[in-house]
């Protein structure tokens, strides 16, 4: 993000933080790219063969998020990524839709509950056997790890569409369906998500995510020996 009008990799760059940025740009990509795979591996469970059949399955962060969400990261520190599926070829055609929904923030869960464990053991017993500097950069890759992961799987269980959230009430509610499949919900969830960021109120999410990563840190510490 823009930071005072600062470009945000400029200032990373210029502040001597080079080893946070490319944390921040591989937890990035990596995460969207396993958060759409989550979806695209539930569907073929379901019985969409979609993901595959448009060559989906795939690692290559070109596929699952596109030129214009990259360049858009580049620009301003914002991505997204998309996995079609078809929900009318799901076994289960409600249920199906809360599943395939909801495989992404829960990889999200998963990978940071994976980084910010190894972080607890890395911040235990890492100390004194590496460098500090290396010391340091590891445990913020992880950190920023946990808690980038975090603020996905918080973000996308918004029920605004098209984030996941509003897959899950569609899934769960016909009505809900009905709303959020109207061109004016889809509209009103832009909207939204552009005031989510310009307001500033994405920081109380970051912030959230960070307390979150630091207390789950603290009480993994407490109980390893």
């Amino acid at each position: 993000m823009l930071s005072g009008g600062d470009w945000w990799v400029h200032y990373y760059i210029h502040s001597g933080q080079v080893p946070m940025l490319l944390s921040r740009v591989f937890w990035v990509i990596f995460a969207i790219c396993l958060h759409e795979l989550a979806h695209g591996w539930v569907a073929l469970w379901q019985g969409d063969d979609t993901p595959r059949r448009l060559n989906r399955m795939t690692m290559n962060p070109l596929v699952h998020m596109g030129g214009l969400s990259l360049l858009v990261f580049a620009l301003i520190g914002i991505a997204w990524g998309v996995m079609p599926t078809d929900p009318s070829k799901y076994r289960n055609r409600r249920w199906g839709r809360v599943l395939v929904a909801v495989a992404g923030p829960a990889m999200n869960i998963v990978l940071a509950i994976i980084s910010l464990t190894l972080l607890a053991f890395w911040v235990q017993y890492g100390q004194g056997l590496v460098g500090e500097t290396l010391f340091e950069n590891v445990a913020n890759f992880l950190f920023v790890g946990g808690w980038l992961n975090i603020i996905l799987a918080i973000f996308n269980m918004l029920p605004i569409p098209p984030l996941d959230g509003s897959q899950v009430l569609s899934g769960m509610s016909y009505k809900a369906y009905e709303f959020f499949q109207s061109p004016q919900s889809q509209m009103f969830g832009l909207f939204v998500l552009l005031a989510i960021f310009i307001t500033g109120a994405a920081r109380v999410l970051f912030s959230v995510a960070a307390e979150l990563s630091q207390l789950y840190v603290d009480a993994l510490r407490w109980v390893i020996p």
